[in-house]
């Protein structure tokens, strides 16, 4: 049985790579299993919610890697595995837990996950959304508003203390280990049919 083939969808927050992922979802359905690094947030249920609403979640270390690392060995392995559910307003895992099925795509999305070796050495295929900033940070204000009910004080403060200098010191320099860059995310769509294209003929 073919081992199943590992996609990575990286770059900025903002940028297009759930878009991307739901065009490609949507082309080849029962063959592909999706994995957000977002979902591998590190629980901190031993501070309070204060102390969690200071950390810097566009760290490499507020994700839980090692465990990310584990799913996709076992999703390779054909093994199902029980994915975290991360509450973003309280900033913690919940008790519950998604059960995905191996396939034969399996696609890793996030922003850092090009920036841990061990992680990227287990794709086969490397992608790296790339939109301008400007663009990237009305997404994540919509975003963040809307889904996360977050104030655009709060988002703003991110923006400047965190997310800015974390995608300059980290997922910026993460691009170079991409094997395809994708300029303006989900409004390229050559790049995305090309990226579509390969995938299918994975599969068959």
């Amino acid at each position: 049985m073919q081992t199943p083939v590992v996609i990575g969808i990286g770059g900025p927050s903002g940028s297009g790579k759930s878009t991307i992922a739901d065009a490609i979802q949507k082309e080849v359905r029962d063959h592909i299993t999706i994995l957000t690094q977002d979902s591998y947030y590190k629980s901190f249920e031993h501070l309070s919610y204060e102390e969690r609403a200071k950390i810097n979640y566009d760290h490499p270390q507020a994700f839980d890697n090692e465990l990310l690392i584990n799913h996709i060995q076992a999703l390779k392995q054909r093994i199902p595995v029980q994915i975290p559910v991360y509450d973003f307003a309280t900033h913690l895992r919940t008790e519950e837990t998604v059960q995905l099925k191996p396939s034969k795509i399996i696609m890793v999305e996030g922003i850092l996950i090009f920036e841990n070796k061990v992680l990227r050495d287990l794709m086969d295929i490397k992608v790296f959304v790339d939109t301008d900033s400007d663009i990237r940070v009305l997404r994540r204000i919509e975003r963040d508003m809307n889904e996360r009910g977050r104030t655009l004080e709060s988002i703003m403060e991110q923006y400047r203390s965190t997310v800015r200098p974390m995608n300059i010191e980290f997922v910026e320099p993460s691009k170079r280990y991409a094997d395809v860059i994708i300029p303006e995310g989900g409004y390229n769509l050559i790049g995305i049919d090309m990226i579509i294209a390969k995938i299918k003929n994975v599969i068959q």
